[in-house]
């Protein structure tokens, strides 16, 4: 189960970064629609640090063990 999760947390991160190196600024909509829009813009070092961040997960990924042994 560990395995799956740090799986989907560096691919989640991965993409979200690299959606972050493309989109400069986004507009937040709330849901009830009485309240003001807000801007959102992301720091520069965010989707670098979203991408290594996820890469480096993937790369745990790899080396976790498939099943715990038990003695």
């Amino acid at each position: 189960m560990w395995k799956s999760f740090f799986l989907a947390a560096g691919i989640f991160a991965c993409a979200l970064g690299f959606e972050l190196l493309f989109v400069d600024s986004a507009i937040l909509l709330p849901l009830d629609g009485r309240s003001v829009a807000r801007p959102f813009s992301a720091p520069d070092w965010a989707p670098w640090c979203l991408l290594s961040a996820g890469a480096v997960t993937i790369l745990n990924f790899c080396t976790l063990p498939t099943k715990l042994v038990k003695e």
